[in-house]
């Protein structure tokens, strides 16, 4: 399979998204890095993933903030390249779609419009990806050496590449804690893991370590067995039929590096 395009959803209403997020991880040709429902948090999310495209519905009730917000917010963002923008909305307003072309907007699909259901937006980015990541290619490069906080964030999108190819689900909440473990794990062994991890977000080891093992036997209940044994290579115990935490996150540490 050719490279995934990476997409962040920026979207409030639970149906759509649900949607959408089934129909991109059941797809090689797209990689879901995150997803949200609020402006503020979309855009730190833009710079620390840098994705190739967004999907994003320009009212956010739920979550807070809108759309114009995060266009508005992406224009004074240094990134390396511009990812494209899908707006999805029920606003009919020209005005509106107006103020968002003017942002940076790519293109506008109409929820109203015959025949729209969530997974068209996907199946349209899907129709540009290769548009998309070439001229994803083409961008200047950066000179000289980069920032750690750069090579941090790259370091993170290979690691959500990794994980999507599996299955780990965007929601579960040990999904970031299974990013921040790998990242751990590249630096050289960790004593305790689940200990260094819970420091950072308040809770205790033994909730990390549930939430991590639990993202990880969904993955293995859900995803196709031919696409676990294509992305994850690494033997497992018959018994236990999924990986622990410990040949989890060290898989990937070493299949990392060995591609450095």
């Amino acid at each position: 399979m050719d490279q995934a395009l990476l997409v962040l959803l920026v979207e409030d209403d639970p149906v759509a998204c649900r949607e959408m997020v089934e129909c991109m991880e059941s797809r090689e040709d797209i990689s879901l890095v995150s997803v949200t429902n609020n402006a503020r948090r979309a855009a730190e999310l833009i710079q620390d993933f840098h994705p190739d495209a967004l999907i994003l519905d320009l009212e956010l009730h739920q979550g807070g903030g809108n759309g114009l917000q995060v266009l508005e917010d992406l224009r004074r963002m240094d990134l390396p390249w511009k990812p494209y923008v899908l707006v999805t909305t029920n606003n009919s307003s020209a005005m509106t779609h107006e103020a968002a072309r003017n942002l940076g907007a790519d293109f506008i699909m109409s929820k109203h419009q015959a025949g729209y259901a969530p997974q068209e937006a996907v199946h349209f980015l899907a129709l540009l990806r290769d548009g998309i990541l070439r001229h994803r290619r083409q961008a200047p490069a950066g000179s000289g050496r980069e920032a750690p906080e750069v090579l941090r964030k790259k370091l993170a999108r290979r690691i959500i590449a990794e994980l999507n190819q599996i299955g780990v689900s965007t929601k579960a909440v040990g999904y970031q804690y299974l990013i921040d473990a790998i990242q751990l794990a590249l630096k050289g062994p960790t004593p305790n893991v689940c200990a260094a991890i819970g420091q950072s977000y308040g809770k205790s080891p033994a909730s990390v370590e549930r939430a991590m093992q639990n993202a990880i036997a969904r993955a293995w209940r859900t995803t196709p067995i031919e696409d676990l044994l294509r992305y994850y290579t690494a033997r497992i115990s018959s018994e236990k039929g999924v990986p622990t935490i410990t040949e989890f996150i060290y898989y990937y540490a070493a299949k990392l590096k060995s591609t450095d």
